[in-house]
């Protein structure tokens, strides 16, 4: 009753439907070789909205920021899992093996980017593809996504990140 409204809620509701949309590109599953499954899509959403929430953190008010667009991501992931039929006992369970997925891959892609130990490439294949193994070509096509993204995100100004 008392409580302050979060300013970042509906901002953060915008940019996570964005998000979304663009972790769905048909690009992503078609040549870039994504498995059109429930495990390749949460695999795309997580790519990108491991980038959005690294973008996020880079404003003055990134970690707010950050934690609203985790927090509209993972009702409507709950959301979603309730509408395919999960049971109530089982999506708790299944929304925190979703998060710790999301953070180890949010970690190997961030650590790639910034030249980490390990290529880009390689936490792609790991990571993107739900356990298939994809082509050398795929992950190319996907690496080279993805840089362009982060490029995007990077140059974007805040307000136009939901467009």
């Amino acid at each position: 009753m008392f409580k302050r409204k979060n300013p970042h809620v509906a901002f953060a509701a915008a940019l996570y439907a964005r998000t979304a949309e663009q972790a769905r590109e048909p690009v992503l599953f078609e040549a870039c070789g994504i498995p059109d499954t429930l495990d390749g899509r949460f695999d795309s959403l997580a790519l990108h909205a491991a980038l959005m929430i690294d973008r996020l953190r880079r404003e003055p008010d990134g970690e707010g920021l950050a934690q609203a667009f985790f927090d509209a991501m993972f009702r409507h992931l709950d959301l979603t899992l309730r509408e395919i039929g999960v049971q109530d006992l089982g999506v708790g369970r299944r929304i925190k093996i979703m998060a710790e997925g999301l953070h180890g891959r949010a970690l190997a892609y961030r650590e790639a980017l910034a030249g980490g130990p390990a290529p880009l490439s390689d936490v792609l294949r790991r990571n993107a593809y739900g356990g298939r193994s994809p082509g050398d070509t795929e992950v190319e096509r996907l690496e080279a996504h993805i840089r362009d993204y982060a490029a995007r995100l990077a140059n974007t100004p805040r307000l136009e990140l939901t467009k």
